[in-house]
């Protein structure tokens, strides 16, 4: 007879598995990527490490899982913001500061997720997760473009250019340091938000008001 999974013992094990990704998850924004090692990854979540083993066959498995989670979050928070935004353009200045915010509320994770180096391959992780989030900025470049808001452009290399390079500002190497304090991190966001829509053809005025917009719904993420 086949052995089937009761409903209890799947949710078990599904709930089991969250654990360890969510002990990894603290673990990195913590310490680091490189901080994610698997005994004290089973230690935090609270199981054996041999049961880390039987859900995430290596270490790669794990932070490449890692990865893709905290990615699919960030794409979840994005697309909710811009999908309540009243049109394309502030649709598109929503999903720019959301980045922003998620990026700025925690840093080490994100640097962890972008480029601190592993010694682990977890390549293809890391590209995918940054290929959804410009799919969807570049999805909003193109909706404001097609509705006459902004001039004709390559939108895919638009929004590719636009990551990046709110990436290299907020937790790049040359990233400012000490923003602890709520008004400064509000600034960060507002300031990086402006940068992007001027640079998809925002006239300055109409930017500014976009932006303020945007950062509005995310104040508590940001401070007050």
């Amino acid at each position: 007879m086949v052995y089937r999974r009761t409903h209890q013992v799947v949710k078990r094990l599904a709930a089991r598995r969250s654990a360890i990704l969510a002990a990894a998850r603290e673990t990195a924004a913590e310490g680091g990527m490189s901080a994610v090692q698997i005994a004290p990854v089973a230690v935090r979540a609270n199981v054996a490490a041999g049961t880390v083993y039987r859900y995430f066959p290596s270490k790669a498995d794990l932070i490449s899982e890692l990865i893709a989670e905290v990615s699919r979050d960030e794409l979840v928070a994005v697309r909710r913001a811009a999908d309540a935004a009243p049109g394309p353009s502030s649709a598109l200045a929503a999903a720019v500061s959301t980045v922003a915010v998620h990026v700025l509320s925690q840093r080490k994770l994100a640097w962890g997720i972008l480029a601190e180096p592993v010694d682990v391959d977890v390549t293809a992780s890391r590209l995918a997760s940054r290929r959804d989030i410009v799919g969807e900025i570049a999805s909003r470049i193109d909706a404001a473009v097609r509705a006459g808001h902004l001039p004709a452009q390559d939108t895919q290399l638009a929004a590719t250019a636009l990551l990046g390079a709110l990436h290299e500002a907020l937790v790049g190497p040359l990233a400012p340091d000490h923003l602890d304090d709520p008004a400064k991190l509000r600034d960060t966001v507002q300031a990086v938000t402006l940068l992007a829509l001027r640079a998809v053809g925002v006239m300055d005025a109409r930017a500014r008001g976009l932006v303020v917009q945007a950062v509005l719904p995310v104040k508590s993420l940001v401070g007050a």
